[in-house]
């Protein structure tokens, strides 16, 4: 179908005003379509809403990619409607350990998808590079809270990252000579650069 008869088949069977000239910046991927004009561009295009995304990146895509209603999705959450809007509408997650649970469940999410589309990609790294250069236990709580993970899980992913960390810190310094200080500094930051490719390595038990 040509942009003209997808523009004519919304405004025809559905009531949009929508021009070619938007059909095709959808097509290339400048501008994105809202729930309601995605919902109807998969009426005219007879398909699924789902197979119109790419890969679902934030929490809007993964729901639509469902097939959910925002009312619907924040109803299994236990939320109020307009309170998960907000929180869609932001890319910020707000919910609780048991929400968190839920929405990762309903939407079929891995643990790196949930992160990704509850905004929360730079609090992990930031809590991660924290736990592996001090003590990790002291950062078990606020993970925990952060991931739907069982905390006896993540203890184990937390407290082996730290140890890889802290041996690489040693084997560094013992290389000896002047290079060892820059050595380890080199080290470390490589190994903290890395931190969350690491963290779901581990907790994938990939390596």
């Amino acid at each position: 179908m040509e942009p003209g008869h997808v523009a004519y088949g919304l405004r025809a069977q559905y009531g949009l005003l929508v021009a070619p000239e938007t059909v095709v910046a959808w097509e290339i991927g400048e501008l994105s379509p809202t729930s309601a004009e995605l919902t109807a561009l998969a009426g005219v295009l007879w398909c699924a809403p789902g197979e119109l995304l790419a890969e679902p990146v934030t929490l809007r895509e993964h729901r639509i990619a469902r097939g959910l209603a925002p009312e619907e999705l924040a109803r299994r959450l236990g939320l109020e409607p307009n309170s998960y809007q907000k929180m869609e509408d932001s890319g910020r997650w707000k919910g609780n350990e048991r929400q968190s649970a839920a929405l990762a469940t309903v939407l079929g999410l891995t643990l790196p998808q949930f992160v990704t589309a509850t905004g929360k990609e730079g609090e992990l790294a930031d809590l991660l590079r924290s736990a592996v250069t001090t003590r990790w236990q002291a950062y078990l709580k606020p993970l925990s809270k952060l991931l739907p993970v069982p905390k006896e899980h993540l203890e184990g992913v937390l407290e082996r990252l730290h140890g890889e960390y802290q041996s690489r810190m040693v084997a560094t310094l013992s290389w000896g000579g002047g290079q060892g200080e820059a050595g380890s500094g080199d080290a470390g930051r490589e190994f903290l650069a890395e931190i969350v490719d690491r963290f779901w390595a581990v907790a994938r038990g990939a390596g």
